[in-house]
């Protein structure tokens, strides 16, 4: 069976502008990605009206090549790169709004992007702008795309739609079947609205064994025809299909299938199980043996009620999605496939060591830097999160392993959040389907979105546990459905449980845990440098109430006060008789 193979032609030119706003881009995997996944193609434009443009069309750009590659394999062509175009979007409009630019969207991080996607014999074909993506077919170009431009006169238009432009986005798709030799051509206005079709066609059957001088030439010709914006072309020839087999064809049309039962020392996908290491009603994890390789994984599989539950099915694949897109030493890594996957389920890297839940346990007095050091590593974690605009939403001990080196590694993101995408909502409960009630911040019990906030007060509890060996709030949080009962929630000091604790380090903490998420640290890095470095505030005792500090001294001290009084009242009444 032949594989897919394409011939790619590129050409990017500034013309007379000062800089080239355009970004360009191509990816072709090897195997098993060229498979599962396919090849990919983009292309965005800065819009003019913006100095900062060029940075969201390289953004755009890298973005789609990169992360469409993370996703699922059990995932759509259409709902992979969708799901990346959304938060690509949301990242830049985020962007925007956060700058100078907040007022004056032309200005701000916004492009335009035309993409495809060519996997098997299918072309899916993405689009937002007025960049253009045509077909060569029998010598002529034939038009695949609209272009998202509202012309107010016969010399004035502006986009109607493009990346970064609105909080939500439109996305023009379609999916075309292929033949050998059909050729695309990818072309940013700068070049469509100069150079002829016709002239364009022939530049791509004259030059078939020289396609990036092709597309040159075409970008010079809308050059010569008086362009004054960017020039960029892509040329896209496929030189030959694979043939899907019967097995192929039915994955394609209903997606990966569920893994059969596992169990020890049988061989499933390449993989020999060897033992099981953690059974929930959401997955099942094995140590497993790459037979390949003979390295040691961790293989998750959906427990079998997810065949009935769409929503967490889709958490399922969107934790997969999420791992391969973080790169950091304190979370888990997933293993790169080396061959094509037969059924539904996801691999790590295999960490030998035990749960910050199994180590609280074993360590129910740490000294403070023990606590400081871990709390410092999930943070940096949590911090490989935010950066990529997610919020982890069920952080916990249980979702903490810690190695033989005292490393830890953040596992488990079936309740995370994406920007930019819109998922079905679930409530939090006590059974930890979305979070942990626990450890859950206190807007997610009246309907709140999670926000960076949200996980600092989940690691403010961690900490706070690991310190004292309780919750700050008990399981109050839960219990308070309101804003106001919340503010009614009373933080005790942790110096009382452990008296080696400052408390400066007190202050911290109360901050991270304020019921109020606008009143806690507005990053993390803000609360791990607070743990290393006293504020002025939080030197001040002071400012801690006697109360909080040291609630059975207080109520003592109180006591022996009152009892004095009365004494000497006592006294007084005496001498007056």
């Amino acid at each position: 069976m032949a594989p897919l193979s394409v011939s790619i032609g590129q050409y990017s030119n500034k013309g007379c502008k000062p800089i080239n706003q355009d970004f360009y881009g191509a990816y072709i995997p090897q195997e098993p990605q060229l498979s599962s996944k396919g090849i990919a193609i983009a292309l965005a434009d800065g819009i003019s009206s913006s100095d900062v443009s060029q940075i969201a069309s390289e953004t755009a750009v890298r973005s789609f090549l990169d992360d469409y590659y993370c996703t699922s394999e059990a995932w759509s062509v259409k709902k992979s790169a969708q799901r990346v175009l959304m938060a690509t979007n949301s990242w830049l409009y985020a962007k925007t709004r956060q700058s100078r630019y907040r007022d004056d969207m032309d200005r701000g991080y916004v492009c335009t992007l035309s993409a495809a996607v060519i996997k098997s014999t299918t072309a899916h074909l993405f689009h937002v702008g007025d960049a253009r993506i045509y077909r060569l077919v029998n010598g002529a170009l034939e038009q695949l795309t609209d272009d998202h431009r509202v012309w107010v006169s016969r010399h004035s238009s502006h986009l109607s739609n493009a990346l970064g432009i609105d909080e939500q986005l439109e996305i023009d798709y379609q999916a075309l079947p292929l033949e050998g030799g059909d050729t695309f051509l990818f072309v940013t206005d700068g070049i469509h609205e100069y150079a002829n079709a016709r002239f364009m066609a022939n530049a791509i059957e004259d030059h078939r064994d020289d396609l990036d001088e092709g597309a040159r030439i075409i970008a010079q010709e809308a050059f010569d025809q008086g362009s004054t914006d960017n020039l960029t072309a892509q040329i896209i020839r496929v030189d030959s299909l694979p043939v899907r087999n019967a097995e192929e064809t039915q994955q394609w049309l209903g997606g990966l299938p569920f893994p059969p039962e596992l169990e020890p020392r049988m061989t499933f996908d390449g993989y020999e199980i060897m033992r099981r290491i953690h059974v929930s009603s959401r997955s099942h994890v094995f140590l497993a043996k790459d037979i390949e390789t003979q390295e040691s994984v961790a293989l998750k599989t959906p427990a079998s009620d997810l065949q009935q539950d769409p929503v967490l099915l889709e958490r399922f694949l969107t934790e997969e999605w999420i791992a391969r897109r973080i790169n950091s030493p304190y979370v888990v890594s997933p293993c790169q496939p080396t061959r094509q996957r037969r059924y539904l389920y996801a691999v790590t890297e295999f960490i030998e060591g035990k749960t910050l839940t199994q180590w609280m346990r074993d360590h129910p007095q740490p000294t403070l830097e023990e606590a400081r050091s871990i709390i410092e590593q999930i943070g940096k974690g949590l911090q490989a999160f935010h950066r990529q605009e997610m919020i982890h939403q069920d952080l916990r001990p249980d979702n903490v392993l810690i190695d033989h080196t005292g490393t830890i590694k953040l596992i488990d993101f079936g309740a995370a959040r994406v920007a930019g995408i819109a998922e079905s909502r679930v409530e939090h409960d006590n059974s930890g389907r979305l979070g942990t009630a626990q450890y859950s911040a206190p807007e997610y019990f009246i309907g709140d979105s999670g926000s960076v906030q949200s996980d600092i007060f989940s690691l403010g509890v961690i900490a706070y546990q690991m310190l004292s060996g309780r919750l700050p709030y008990g399981t109050r949080v839960a219990q308070t459905r309101t804003r106001h009962a919340q503010h009614k929630l009373h933080y005790g000091s942790v110096t009382q449980y452990h008296h080696d604790c400052p408390a400066w380090i007190d202050g911290v903490l109360k901050k991270a845990l304020h019921p109020s998420p606008h009143r806690r640290y507005e990053a993390i890095s803000e609360f791990l440098y607070d743990l290393r470095h006293p504020r002025q505030e939080f030197l001040n005792e002071g400012g801690i109430p006697l109360i909080d500090r040291h609630p059975q001294g207080f109520w003592k001290g109180l006591s022996l006060l009152l009892a004095i009084v009365v004494v000497i009242l006592a006294i007084l009444l005496l001498q007056q008789y």
